[in-house]
């Protein structure tokens, strides 16, 4: 659709193939929605139980209700809190950490927090520099209460909305409103300024991984896999050279799936689980447009 070749996509980004949701009146919620039937059926856990869903999301269904309202009815979550948060490619891990929160406090027990987008319906596939980026999918977990030293151990999130001019949506919004003039200047897919944003992102995705490590007392040796966003290869090499680790230890599937934004990290856990072992220590790391970035420790719980 444009002009382009593989080697030319695999050198800048790393991305071989990507997964597109087909087909008339699908949404976001679809996809989120199968990943909390699998979760549910997985952990014996009846939607009832469920108290609160959070869904990290930049495409969600419509502008209103939240796609996590749609998704706990479409699963048969009733009464559960459930909002979304947009914190654009780093929505997972914002979302993660708000969701702990309530768990800490001891407000709820069971909180589901799901990363889900659907980018193919925001791409602009006449645009070679970020059609070939993204795809859709969607992953979700359970966080629940523990008196083991085990589950998230310490979290940063940061943002700098002054970077919101390099990656953003330029209309659909209330300073923009939709019209024909919005849709035939294609103000409604994504707008990204690659050199500036992949600047930001090597420093601050590796900046963020390397503090949560030396807050903590964490060396290159502790740690099992970094768990990084996928958004380009290089941003995740230059992350993993930070924290001392080889490539052994980070988990990558961009070849496979590319940037599928909210949903790379929980994408990365679902491939990686039967790898995993109670008490290993991961570090998530994320980020994304706002400009947005975080990091995660977590010791594997089971």
């Amino acid at each position: 659709m444009v002009e382009t070749t593989d080697e030319w996509i695999m050198t800048r980004t790393g991305i071989r193939e990507r997964h597109i949701l087909k087909g008339e009146g699908l949404g976001t919620s679809d996809m989120a929605a199968e990943a909390v039937k699998g979760l549910l059926k997985k952990t014996n856990t009846l939607p009832g139980e469920i108290e609160m869903v959070i869904c990290a999301t930049v495409t969600p269904d419509m502008m209103f209700p939240a796609t996590a309202n749609i998704v706990c009815d479409k699963v048969g979550i009733r009464n559960a809190v459930s909002y979304d948060i947009n914190a654009a490619c780093s929505g997972f891990l914002f979302s993660l950490v708000t969701g702990s929160k309530f768990i800490e406090t001891g407000t709820f027990k069971k909180v589901i927090v799901i990363g889900a987008d659907k980018m193919s319906s925001i791409t602009d596939y006449s645009s070679r520099e970020t059609c070939v980026l993204f795809g859709d999918a969607a992953g979700a977990v359970l966080l629940e209460p523990t008196t083991e030293e085990v589950g998230i151990m310490d979290s940063i999130i940061q943002a700098d909305g002054a970077g919101r001019v390099h990656l953003h949506m330029k209309a659909g919004g209330s300073v923009k409103p939709s019209s024909h003039e919005t849709v035939d200047a294609k103000e409604h897919y994504v707008y990204q300024e690659g050199q500036p944003v992949f600047k930001f992102a090597v420093t601050k995705m590796a900046d963020v991984a390397a503090e949560i490590m030396e807050r903590n007392n964490l060396s290159s040796e502790d740690i099992s896999y970094l768990v990084p966003h996928q958004a380009n290869l290089r941003i995740i090499e230059a992350t993993a050279r930070r924290m001392g680790i080889g490539k052994e230890q980070v988990m990558i599937n961009i070849e496979r799936y590319g940037n599928t934004t909210s949903g790379t990290i929980p994408l990365c856990l679902w491939e990686w689980e039967n790898k995993l072992k109670k008490g290993d220590n991961i570090i998530l790391a994320a980020f994304g447009g706002g400009f947005t970035w975080g990091s995660v420790w977590v010791k594997w719980a089971y």
